[in-house]
Parts: C-alpha cells; structure tokens; sequence
C-alpha cells in the first residue's frame, strides 16, 4: 500500500501545525516563522502497530526504583541529573557551538561504560576516527564504548535492536533524519520525527538516551520547542571561551530537582570537576580591593560565593555610562537610584561600571546588597571589610528585604572563613540571627545606615 503524503505548516519558533499558511503563529505570536513541511502521514493501524499494545495498571503500582540509577565518576553531573542516569531517561544537552558538548558526553560515555553500562556513541557530525583522535587527547581512546557513525533514524534503531545498549548518546539531533519525511535534516518536521522515534526506543527497551542540539542566536535550541517538551530533563551547557569555567544546567528536569547546576573547569584533558567553586571565583579575598564585595548567591541547592566588581569614575562626557555584565542593566540603573535617593550618594555625575567576577550570570535579588556596597566602596575610594559579605534585597523604598535560604548562604560564608555578614532586619524572630555558624550578623534596615558598617 502507498503512503500517503501529507501537506503542513510548522511553526520553527515552538512547533505548532497548521493547516494553511499564516504570517503570525496563533501559537507563540513569532512573525514570518510558519514554513511549509511534506512528510509521510501514517494510517491508524500503522500507528497502533508502531505504538503497541496500551495495559491499564494501577496508579499506586508505577513506582521509580531509584537504585537503578546509572552512577558516573561526576558527582556534580550525577547530583544535576537528580541521583544519577535513571534507565529510559530522554535527555537534551544544549550549548553554544564548541563550548564542549560533545567532550563532556564522550567523558562520560567512557565514564559509563567502564563501571559496566553497555554505551553506544552515535555520530552524525564527526567520523569515527576524528573521535578517536578527540578521545586519545581526553585520555578515554581504551574506554570499551560503542561507535556508529550514522544520520538514517531508522538505520540508527536497527543497529539499536541489535545492539540492545544501556545508554545511548546522538551528536546531534540536528543531523538526524527520517525516511518518513521529505524535508531536509534539521527541519522542524526532521527534527521532530527522529526525536519521536528516538524517545518511543528510550521507553520502550528503558535506555536512556541523551541527545545534543544546537542552539540559535538568542540561545535556545534550536528547532521547535515542542523538542524541549518532550524530553524528560533539559540541560544546558553554558560557558564563555575566554574564561576557563563551565556550568551545566538543568533547567527542566522530570527525574530531580531543575535549576541545579555543575560548575566544570576546562583543561587540556577535557572537563575536570570543580567541587568547590566558591573557590573558583574568590580570587582576590587576601587583598581587599576598591569596589569589590562578596556575595552568596543562589544556584539551584547550592551557594556560591562570588565577587561582584564596581568601578565609579567622573564623567568627561555629557551623557554617564552605565555598563554591566552579570546582571541586568536595568537592575543598575534601579540600584542607582535607590542609592541616590535614600543612600545620600549623588551619583549623576559619574560613569559606574559593575562586573560579576569570573563571568557568572547572577539573576536572583539576594545580590542586591553587595552590589550597592561595592558602588559605595569604589565612590569613597575604600575597600571593603576583608572578611564581610552581604546578604539582602534593595527595595524602591531604600528597605533592605530578607532572601530565601538565608541559613544556606550564611553557612556557605562561614565554609570560606567569613567572620562577618550584613544582612536584612528580620520583622520577626528568624532561626538564621541565632544559629549563625560562627559568623556576627550585622542587622541593617535601611540603605542609608549600610556606611556606618562596611569600612
């Protein structure tokens, strides 16, 4: 019997069919993104046979077992992923092109693979001898993994029912293609189809899958978003080239918590771990310097304690700047005005300039504090108080707010050796203002008393 064609307009920005052409997708309202798509459609009994046959079972008997997770040699990877690889996970790991993709998963396909998983590496991007020549540098090139070097989907999961592998990684889905569909790999339609077969594999046969996609310009991944949905954990390895750290991600995570991260430093062997990157990025802790204070920030469950940098030098143009990178610009110019009216600071006249060390990306309030005490400290010329940090939310009304999580990020400053912390009044009685692991807690209401405490 011929299959029939079918003929339909995909969204590129999150997937959506229609059915005739529209300027503006109805779905995510993106303008000029609705393309016209050619595949196989399917007859309902094929889809049934593909599907197989459903069981109604019990609520209370679809229990996890969470002793079948796949452990790696990378706690902070296995801690992101929730505990560890479970069995018919379906992954995505996003990332800027040569931020480190596929050297993190070929670290761990080797990983895996030498404490017994069955790991198959499928390519559609490199030969196979491009990534031996990868892994020799990486010092994997013994590692017991297997290599395919294949773009037909459906090739890709013969060679898989032969295979019968524990963990599968695809580099990348963007390369994939199906038989089923006339578009070009890469397409939405593409792209979509060979992730559909891929994840009824992953749970049908319980391995887990992990596939790599690029990401567009803005930096989400590329091809339709409904890609993100079907996935079970979405990772994201983020990163810039000229600084040595790397931190993978998950922002969507059905097996764990989402929002943990793995901060990972780049050498010439390939990823190493970073297990204490509170370290990593308080570098000049010894000799305080001019405009430079130290915050705990929040990423995920765990407290990293930064150094945000600012630099407040008298204008010679009409105009002041305001550059800042770490955090929203916006969120400085808001931080100067509530340091002009209610910190006593006159501020109009001067070029301030503020930067997160290490380039750590904050977006949480609990950074507020800092960032004005290192204005106020680079505009009266006076470093900071070695073995301070800050804690705290600026409101519009010059009130210092209190932060979650206060006892975690109190109990990361006492880990560094910090002996004191400026941090919000409470309105009530707080457990943080006793249990204090060591450190005195400077109380503080209000922005205009923060001088009194900080030189």
């Amino acid at each position: 019997m011929n299959k029939k064609t079918s003929t339909v307009f995909v969204c590129n920005n999150c997937g959506q069919d229609f059915s005739k052409w529209l300027g503006r997708c109805t779905n995510c309202g993106a303008w000029d993104t609705i393309v016209e798509m050619r595949g196989v459609k399917a007859t309902p009994s094929s889809k049934a046979a593909a599907a197989g046959p459903a069981q109604i079972v019990p609520f209370s008997s679809c229990t996890v077992n969470e002793t079948n997770r796949i452990a790696s040699p990378y706690p902070e990877i296995d801690r992101v992923l929730g505990g560890g690889l479970i069995p018919g996970a379906f992954i995505l790991l996003g990332g800027d092109p040569g931020i480190g993709k596929s050297t993190l998963l070929l670290q761990l396909a080797s990983a895996w693979a030498k404490t017994g998983s069955k790991v198959l590496y499928i390519s559609g991007e490199e030969s196979a001898e491009q990534i031996y020549a990868r892994g020799s540098r990486l010092g994997v090139a013994d590692s017991p993994v297997l290599m395919l070097t294949e773009t037909s989907v459906e090739t890709i999961l013969n060679k898989l029912d032969e295979a019968a592998p524990d963990i599968v990684v695809i580099d990348s889905i963007q390369t994939m293609f199906s038989d089923a569909m006339e578009s070009a790999p890469g397409s939405v339609s593409q792209v979509r189809e060979s992730a559909s077969l891929l994840l009824r594999f992953a749970k049908q046969h319980k391995a887990a899958v992990i596939l790599i996609g690029h990401v567009t310009k803005d930096g989400s991944i590329a091809g339709p978003r409904v890609l993100e949905h079907m996935v079970d954990t979405v990772l994201y390895f983020e990163g810039d080239g000229h600084y040595q750290y790397r931190i993978v991600r998950a922002v969507k995570n059905r097996y764990g918590p989402s929002g943990e991260i793995a901060v990972m430093s780049m050498t010439d062997r390939g990823l190493a771990e970073i297990s204490n990157p509170s370290e990593f990025f308080l570098l000049n802790r010894a000799n305080p310097q001019v405009g430079t204070a130290v915050v705990p920030v929040l990423e995920g469950s765990r407290v990293l304690v930064v150094e945000v940098q600012s630099l407040v030098n008298k204008s010679h143009f009409g105009l002041p700047q305001r550059v800042a990178s770490g955090i929203n610009p916006k969120k400085l110019s808001l931080l100067l005005a509530v340091l002009e009216r209610f910190g006593g600071f006159s501020l109009g006249e001067y070029d301030i300039f503020f930067n997160i060390a290490g380039g750590l990306t904050v977006a949480e309030p609990a950074v507020d504090l800092g960032v004005a005490a290192s204005i106020i400290s680079s505009f009266s010329n006076r470093p900071l108080r070695r073995d301070l940090g800050f804690i705290g939310e600026l409101g519009l009304g010059g009130e210092i707010r209190p932060v979650n999580n206060m006892p975690l990020r109190i109990k990361e400053l006492a880990h560094m050796g910090f002996t004191q912390c400026l941090a919000p009044r409470p309105p009530k009685k707080a457990d943080w203002t006793m249990n204090n692991k060591g450190i005195e807690i400077i109380q503080c209401g209000r922005i205009g008393e923060v001088k009194e405490y900080i030189f």
